[in-house]
């Protein structure tokens, strides 16, 4: 007996339809794939203490890998300069640099928005209280830099420094003027400090000794890494919590202008000599970072060009025209009559083959165009 057509289909039809109902079941209840997680950018902001090496960075770095913190990403125009350890060692830590001079040279938007951070650890100031810069200008240059940051990503957090003491031997008023600018610090950050983008003030200051935790009584030492990166920890990963990323990519923008030292700048930094080497590989290339009426800053960059590690260098160059060294950092600088002598920190002697460091100095009268020599050890 045949069936009728019709009846045939809506029987197939009727057996289809589970199938087709458990595969829009499993279509609508099948989660999609999780995105990476976007890291947090931080970036570290300063002079010599942040960046020259600044290896509080390194320890601090990798105490967050080690305790699951991973999403991060340190961020900076400026790469690493050693400390030994693997570490993200992106950061704006501008050897010699003032703060007051970076806000009114309004440097820190072009380094903001190459890298676009989320969390800025701010520990700046010193070359301010060494130059005598009133704590009042140096607060008002840090509103000036926090209304930048604020520009740059509305929702910032901003960790910033009660500063390490001083206790120079060329500046015996130096602890007392940064006793000064720490007092204010507070205040300063209680009313700038906002729901959108608060002011976290890290007290870097207690209990930190010149004596026991700086070489210099300025630049810490192994044991004030140490302390500076304990400080920022708990600080920097309650931050983490708060903070939302932003966009990963990140617009081109032009060279950032270099800065001078003084309210009174007079020509644009630029390269002045060539590199000159002594055997086993050791090379020192001058940079004139700044200049201004009556003085200027020198950086003198190491570069182990060998195939074997060196152990130290020692760097001397000419200043034939009366010029006198009056401040340095990262290098053991002596000056005899016209002769320099640089001779490596006791973190930044060991360079392995390609590798570099770089150390800075101020001095009274017009910059030079020195030659250089260098000798390893």
């Amino acid at each position: 007996m045949s069936r009728n057509p019709v009846r045939a289909a809506l029987t197939a039809l009727a057996a289809l339809l589970p199938v087709l109902a458990l595969g829009l079941a499993l279509t609508a209840t099948t989660p999609p794939a999780a995105a990476a997680a976007t890291p947090v950018r931080v970036m570290p902001l300063g002079d010599s203490i942040t960046g020259s090496p600044g290896c509080w960075r390194a320890l601090l770095w990798n105490r967050l890998q080690s305790t699951g913190h991973t999403d991060i990403d340190f961020v900076g125009t400026l790469g690493p300069q050693g400390c030994g350890v693997p570490y993200d060692g992106d950061n704006e830590g501008h050897g010699g640099y003032l703060a007051t001079n970076v806000a009114n040279q309004n440097l820190l938007p072009g380094w903001l928005a190459a890298t676009r951070p989320d969390v800025v650890l701010m520990h700046f100031g010193t070359n301010d209280v060494w130059s005598n810069i009133a704590p009042a200008t140096i607060l008002a240059a840090y509103s000036k830099l926090v209304d930048q940051m604020r520009a740059a990503n509305p929702a910032t957090t901003v960790l910033v420094a009660k500063i390490i003491p001083m206790n120079p031997a060329s500046c015996p008023e130096c602890g007392q003027r940064t006793v000064a600018l720490n007092s204010l610090i507070d205040g300063w950050a209680a009313g700038k400090t906002t729901a959108a983008s608060p002011i976290v003030v890290v007290d870097q200051w207690t209990g930190f000794s010149t004596a026991t935790d700086t070489y210099d009584g300025v630049h810490p030492n192994a044991a004030g890494d140490q302390k500076m990166s304990d400080r920022w920890y708990p600080a920097l990963v309650a931050a983490l919590g708060r903070a939302t990323p932003g966009p990963t990519t990140s617009p081109t923008v032009s060279p950032t202008p270099s800065p001078t030292l003084s309210p009174s700048p007079t020509t644009s930094p630029s390269p002045t000599a060539s590199p000159t080497s002594a055997p086993g590989g050791c090379t020192a290339t001058w940079r004139l970072a700044g200049q201004w009426p009556g003085g200027f800053q020198g950086e003198v960059t190491v570069r182990n060009d060998g195939a074997a590690p060196i152990a130290g260098w020692t760097v001397r160059f000419p200043l034939a025209g009366g010029q006198r060294i009056s401040q340095a950092w990262s290098a053991d600088v002596t000056q005899s009559g016209t002769t320099v002598t640089a001779r490596n920190a006791s973190w930044n002697g060991a360079l392995a083959p390609a590798a570099q460091t770089t150390f800075g100095f101020l001095a009274e009268g017009t910059a030079p165009s020195p030659a250089l020599t260098c000798a390893p050890s």
